[in-house]
């Protein structure tokens, strides 16, 4: 007869009876904060918060929480996410304010809903990004987006811990053009570029997408540009931009919470980017406290 498996002492982890999707932002000097720093301040602020949170069962249990298309490290967002479960229901909007309380400044929680039926990863299925290019000419951005666009395959490398992965820069991009919104001057200026790009495997990144108009185009930035994540949901929401994805209904936790983000297909609406102007200012601000640094490519 085979061995029976040993059980940890003491009774079993409460089930969770509420999943709840917490929409939280990057920013500052936060944004050289890797996932697994990320990850650990989130358990902190619910430790030190009390709220309810549910554990799997073993010798190592560990707390329900999940993530799901976190940016890489050096990348600011406005758009991150992870699931909790709690063994007790709480409201929604008390959980973001004492979370938010907790949470080192930078990570500032924006929005938290009760989960809907589907899974975190199925839900985030494209990123919208903003991407300062200082010391660029808008023309000459814009026609390097144009040139990009119309180009069927781009290949890029890059560099992995396994090594030199080669990837189709172009296949994930749903839409790429030039911000006017942007100031140019005689001194540099900058341009802002606006993408929006399906999540694929293998991940096409904002920095991938720069490697091929510089491969394209020959567009160069002469300092590291500034990287954003403005939104992430489902695939196909292209006429009104899609809400908090997955939720159940939400509860506003901050200022940022007004209007979740972007357009998932098509091409990009320039009336949405427009309502989300104010949203962007005030997380442009909040970037430039740590300079502007390379977008890193965690694999």
């Amino acid at each position: 007869m085979g061995r029976s498996q040993p059980v940890p002492p003491g009774p079993a982890p409460r089930p969770p009876v509420q999943r709840l999707r917490v929409r939280f932002a990057k920013r500052g000097r936060l944004r050289f904060a890797s996932h697994r720093d990320v990850a650990r301040a989130i358990e902190r602020a619910a430790r030190r918060t009390g709220l309810p949170v549910a554990f799997s069962a073993g010798f190592t249990p560990h707390p329900k929480i999940s993530y799901a298309g976190a940016a890489a490290t050096g990348v600011a967002s406005e758009a991150e996410y992870f699931e909790i479960g709690l063994t007790s229901r709480c409201a929604p909007g008390e959980v973001g304010e004492r979370l938010d309380a907790a949470l080192p400044a930078g990570l500032d929680v924006i929005d938290v809903a009760e989960a809907g039926g589907g899974s975190l990863a199925d839900d985030l299925q494209v990123s919208e990004w903003r991407v300062t290019l200082p010391g660029q000419p808008q023309e000459a951005v814009a026609a390097a987006c144009r040139e990009f666009m119309a180009t069927a395959w781009v290949e890029v490398e890059r560099r992995t811990a396994k090594g030199i992965r080669r990837v189709d820069a172009r296949a994930a991009v749903i839409a790429l053009e030039l911000d006017r919104r942007a100031v140019d001057s005689v001194t540099g200026g900058c341009a802002i570029l606006r993408m929006v790009v399906q999540h694929m495997t293998p991940a096409v990144r904002p920095d991938d997408v720069l490697a091929a108009l510089r491969q394209v185009a020959g567009l160069a930035p002469p300092s590291p540009p500034l990287v954003t994540r403005l939104a992430q949901g489902p695939l196909g929401a292209a006429a009104s931009g899609f809400d908090e994805p997955g939720a159940a209904g939400s509860a506003a936790a901050g200022d940022g919470a007004a209007h979740s983000g972007a357009a998932t297909g098509g091409a990009p609406a320039p009336a949405r980017w427009a309502r989300a102007e104010r949203r962007d200012q005030n997380a442009g601000s909040a970037a430039s406290d740590g300079g502007a640094g390379p977008a890193s490519a965690d694999d």
